[in-house]
């Protein structure tokens, strides 16, 4: 397993990644959490089998190990199942000594993290990402939050983990789309940090669609190493310089609550924002078409949609804006929105007319 730090001082924890034996994550938790008291695994549903598993391995330091399932799908960020989460907790007497494992994708690393941020004023979360917007994205740095239906993460806490554990055999089994969903944020890291692994991206396209392991290990490496430079620069962002990892999220956001949560996966509605993004900051004149056109080139490539599908039904970009000013970036009543000005290198941009974003809905 090669491995990351996440320097955050006393909360720096470290993002290992490979492909582990069956006993190296049982390990790898007790030496990290080795007074637990419980382990709480959340997992999706849809990854119960791999939940027993490590339950079973767990066992061997704790009989106290339980698994709380919870559904696959945007739906499950909600209050309701948060109440749900809160009230098993309660009856597992989970104290503070508690670790809660979030066992899935972003959805469970969400849920899962703020239950620990909420729990007893905060307790221990490991997150074992098992989609690869997980790997790449969400199981690193810190953000927990659940949904409302009129905005998206707009209820959570900063709440770092004490472990990531990436095992990259989780994606052997991950359906196409959400596979080819979680390429969007790898994509965004080229654009907003790094034009050689952007470059390299558009040059492994077909081993990274085929899920070589090599290529994925690169892939998810440099991701995780990108991720952890911005958050020890800006964990709770604070600096402005965080905010770049939303490149396309305001756009995408919007389009995830109109159009209903699940409607699109997150890196799907991410791909359009990112071209509706990109699409802006060229008519402003901030980065060369070409540019603009390497970057749809390469999200069509690795079969990810950059405009609204024919058969869905059509945003009206009045309510886009409306609900775009809902996004937790916006200061002051005003849009801040991050625009690249070449790949690998974005700014955050204020006073956005309304019509430059809307001719940018548009196309």
């Amino acid at each position: 397993m090669q491995s990351i730090q996440v320097s955050l001082g006393q909360r720096s924890y470290r993002i290992f990644i490979g492909t582990p034996g069956a006993q190296d994550l049982a390990v790898a938790l007790r030496q990290n959490c080795p007074d637990a008291s419980k382990m709480i695994l959340v997992a999706d549903q849809n990854v119960l089998p791999m939940a027993l598993r490590i339950r079973e391995a767990f066992a061997v330091s704790t009989s106290d190990a339980v698994i709380i399932e919870v559904p696959s799908g945007e739906g499950s960020k909600s209050v309701r199942t948060l109440e749900k989460l809160w009230q098993q907790m309660a009856f597992l007497k989970a104290d503070r000594k508690a670790i809660v494992v979030a066992l899935g994708g972003g959805v469970v690393g969400d849920l899962a993290g703020f239950l620990a941020a909420s729990w007893n004023r905060g307790i221990r979360l490991v997150q074992i990402p098992t989609t690869l917007l997980a790997m790449v994205d969400s199981s690193v740095g810190g953000k927990t939050g659940i949904n409302l239906p009129e905005a998206k993460n707009v209820i959570g806490a900063f709440w770092q983990p004490s472990m990531v554990w990436i095992d990259l055999r989780s994606l052997d089994s991950l359906p196409e789309r959400e596979y080819r969903s979680g390429l969007a944020e790898v994509v965004k890291y080229g654009v907003i940090l790094d034009p050689e692994f952007f470059g390299w991206l558009e040059s492994n396209v077909d081993s990274i669609l085929a899920r070589k392991t090599q290529t994925l290990e690169t892939l998810v490496k440099r991701c995780c190493e990108l991720k952890a430079q911005v958050v020890a620069a800006d964990e709770h962002e604070t600096t402005g310089l965080r905010a770049i990892l939303n490149y396309g999220h305001t756009f995408g956001h919007a389009i995830e609550t109109l159009a209903k949560y699940g409607t699109y996966l997150h890196g799907e509605a991410v791909s359009i924002g990112m071209t509706m993004a990109g699409r802006l900051a060229a008519n402003l004149d901030r980065w060369k078409e070409q540019d603009l056109q390497r970057q749809s080139q390469l999200l069509t490539a690795l079969g990810l949609p950059i405009e609204f599908p024919t058969s869905s039904k059509p945003i009206s970009p009045a309510s886009m804006l409306e609900a775009m000013m809902l996004d937790k970036k916006t200061l002051h009543g005003g849009l801040r929105l991050i625009l690249p000005t070449k790949i690998g290198h974005v700014e955050t941009v204020k006073q956005v007319p309304d019509e430059a974003i809307v001719k940018a809905i548009l196309g």
